[in-house]
């Protein structure tokens, strides 16, 4: 690849990211309760469908199946001692899809622990566990890393420098700001870029979240606190309601492709989906955002 992620935001236009893993992996068969991660080892084809399925409708930046790669979530389904080779199949299976024509950035989520002094875990312990993770993506081949679905500051920070300490890759941030356009944990998207983006990230922004008009906001929001930053914008595909047991997400390709063109115009420089998204999307939001070149 000629240029380097930073390279490329540092240039005109949109970078496409991709939609939805687990709801994807879902559809594809993995059993309800199973780790994502563990198809890494287990099923690498169907991994390696998934990511080309969203290459296919242009994602530019595909994410690694390793959202909850942390040895504390891996630990509650038994896979603790197998971190590194969990996240290193990960980041090699996307970087076997994408080759050349497109970036990789490997997924950090959230330890699924509460911070002290509201829990137990520490940061330091965060640190090292997000270090131990990063450094396993970065072997497999990941060309960044994504930091995503955070809510409680300290963690990301923790997180953030884990894979400063861990790697020499470009870091992305996103939250999620799910609660009255605030994280769980009562963070604004104005405190967030502010704290985080000092820190050195090549990218930072929304993930998930509730609705789009919620992350429309959430990017308004932070492109007025800090304007030099640049902004990610990765919103699910509405809120799911059930039918016949399944989470049926109703936003549709199109009204996705809107608010894809919405946010680039408040500056996002990178844009894609989150749970919901599938390809059928990102093919919509990318044939739109290709309009703006």
């Amino acid at each position: 690849m000629p240029e380097t992620l930073r390279q490329r935001l540092a240039g005109e236009g949109v970078l496409v990211a991709d939609g939805a893993t687990g709801t994807m992996l879902q559809a594809a068969g993995l059993p309800e309760g199973a780790a994502p991660e563990s198809w890494n080892l287990t099923h690498p084809e169907k991994i390696l469908d998934l990511h080309r399925a969203y290459l296919e409708a242009g994602s530019q930046i595909i994410l690694t199946n390793s959202f909850g790669g942390s040895r504390f979530r891996l630990g509650k389904k038994g896979l603790q001692d197998k971190v590194r080779e969990v996240n290193r199949a990960a980041a090699a299976l996307a970087k076997e899809a994408a080759g050349q024509g497109a970036f990789v950035a490997g997924s950090m989520g959230p330890t699924g622990e509460l911070m002290r002094p509201l829990g137990t875990l520490s940061y330091v312990v965060a640190l090292e566990a997000f270090a131990e993770q990063a450094e396993a993506l970065a072997e497999g081949g990941a060309d960044a890393i994504l930091v995503e679905t955070m809510s409680d500051l300290n963690e990301a920070k923790a997180a953030i420098v884990g894979a400063q300490q861990a790697t020499d890759l470009p870091i992305l941030c996103t939250l999620s700001f799910d609660t009255q356009r605030h994280t769980m944990m009562g963070v604004s998207p104005r405190r967030a870029v502010k704290e985080l983006w000092p820190l050195g990230l090549v990218a930072i922004g929304g993930n998930c979240g509730q609705t789009l008009e919620d992350m429309e906001e959430v990017v308004r929001q932070m492109r007025k606190a800090v304007p030099e930053a640049t902004l990610m914008a990765k919103p699910n595909a509405g809120l799911p309601h059930l039918v016949d047991d399944q989470a049926v997400y109703d936003v549709t390709p199109q009204v996705m492709a809107e608010y894809a063109l919405r946010y680039a115009e408040l500056g996002a420089k990178i844009i894609g989906g989150c749970c919901g998204n599938t390809p059928a999307h990102i093919k919509a939001m990318a044939a739109a955002l290709g309009s703006l070149a």
